[in-house]
């Protein structure tokens, strides 16, 4: 027995309940600027109200857009790369566009323009670099990008005159970090690092060297270690840390979850936190917070990003690319907790 299909609402029902044209809305639904604010909020309401969805193959063929954005990715295991990719997800969703997600096959690769050209090759309207920057491989793409590429916004890289760049400050905010450390009455300040072929790991090294060089302090391989990311390396690294550096009596390690990992150690070994040694991480994981004792932890504003990416990216599109490059940074904030005396 054959059911009759229920018909979808179509944006000339939209237009018939709200007594506009059809072109008003569709104005609401690509996000056009040229629409009274109370018109689109009774469009909005009655696209919500029939639960109408735009058909983005039809909405692609009309216009001649694809809707689409390339997202160009790695190490999809690390916390922060994901937290960054569901910003761009959820950004993308609402604004009406699906994305092409291709993951860089090893970080070291030496160039991003055969992906680069595999994107265009799907009529990408724009692109998001938001794979981390290892050594040289940002400046060599740059050097590279084909003159018909779309407009494309690099994440977590250093600032380029020709493209739209946006970052968190890391540096300032290992530096933030060391300082509350040092306005403690903590003189012997460790750190573990990330890979230092990351930006992020040498730039949050950066950090930490000035706020001790602004207190006078000398700065010496003995004072630091480096490790993985993982917590697992987190252990190994803050037991060789205090091989090396034993009247340390604070450290700043450079990320969450490397920083969970120097907690357990410390558990295992009697060592009290903070009373004989202080710990920062680096991420305001939600995790941080559960930790024993909970984790002092300097913000990293990755969803953030991620949505900012989007945002600013789409502005870019529509403007049909005319928009000057900006190199954007964002801020981070010290969240106090447990791992840290009281001030």
């Amino acid at each position: 027995m054959n059911q009759s299909r229920i018909r979808k609402p179509t944006i000339r029902d939209i237009a018939n309940r709200c007594n506009v044209s059809t072109q008003t809305v569709s104005r609401v639904i690509n996000h056009r600027p040229d629409v009274a604010p109370e018109t689109r909020r009774l469009v909005e309401a009655v696209i919500a109200e029939m639960d109408y969805r735009p058909s983005a193959l039809a909405r692609s063929l009309v216009q001649r857009n694809s809707y689409m954005i390339g997202v160009i990715t790695a190490g999809l295991r690390y916390v922060g790369v994901s937290q960054t990719l569901d910003g761009i997800t959820d950004q993308c969703e609402g604004a009406g566009y699906a994305l092409l997600l291709k993951e860089l096959p090893r970080y070291d690769t030496p160039t991003i323009i055969p992906i680069i050209e595999s994107l265009m090759s799907h009529q990408v309207e724009g692109i998001i670099f938001s794979a981390p920057e290892l050594n040289e491989n940002i400046k060599i793409t740059h050097s590279q990008i084909p003159p018909s590429c779309p407009p494309i916004i690099f994440l977590k890289c250093q600032p380029n005159p020709n493209y739209t760049t946006i970052s968190v400050d890391n540096q300032g905010g290992a530096r933030k970090a060391v300082e509350y450390l040092l306005s403690l009455g903590r003189r012997h300040v460790g750190l573990i690092t990330g890979p230092l072929e990351w930006l992020e790991a040498r730039q949050r090294k950066s950090g930490w060297e000035n706020a001790l060089h602004n207190q006078g302090i000398q700065v010496s391989d003995d004072k630091w270690t480096q490790g993985n990311w993982s917590s697992s390396s987190g252990v190994s690294a803050f037991a060789e840390l205090l091989q090396k550096y034993p009247n340390m009596n604070a450290a700043f390690i450079s990320n969450d979850q490397m920083a969970i990992g120097a907690l357990h150690y410390c558990s295992k070994h009697n060592i009290r936190v903070p009373e004989d040694i202080a710990l920062i991480g680096f991420d305001n994981l939600t995790e941080s917070a559960y930790a024993v004792p909970a984790l002092t932890s300097v913000t990293h504003p990755l969803r953030e990003m991620g949505t900012l990416a989007v945002d600013t990216l789409l502005e870019i599109i529509h403007s049909g690319n005319t928009l000057p490059a900006r190199n954007i940074t964002l801020d981070t904030n010290l969240v106090i907790r447990d791992s840290t005396p009281k001030a």
